[in-house]
């Protein structure tokens, strides 16, 4: 019974994991719809969004995701990379072998 709770509570977290990041995606493509007031709002964005993704992926997949993060979230026109989401397929899909397309 316990190892179903176990399994239960992982697949709700990383289906928390996904809706956020999904939700942080959108968030960071908001500033590039919005010409002008954009770029303030990526210097904003940009160090928050960093310091979103380290919390939500430990270790140092967290750490790179965050840098990196920051660094698509400052630069202009990369607001359309959705690297929440892509760190989640790394974390859960690639990295975990779990390919079968599960969430």
């Amino acid at each position: 019974m316990e190892s179903k709770n176990v399994v239960a509570v992982k697949n709700n977290l990383k289906s928390k994991k996904l809706v956020l990041g999904i939700l942080f995606d959108a968030i960071g493509m908001l500033s590039f719809t919005i010409p002008g007031i954009g770029e303030f709002g990526d210097v904003v964005w940009a160090p928050l969004a960093g310091f979103l993704m380290t919390r939500m992926y430990e270790g140092r997949v967290g750490k790179v995701a965050g840098v990196l993060t920051f660094i698509e979230e400052i630069l202009p026109f990369t607001d359309v990379v959705p690297s929440f989401t892509l760190t989640w397929i790394y974390t859960y899909w690639i990295k975990s072998g779990n390919n079968e397309g599960k969430i």
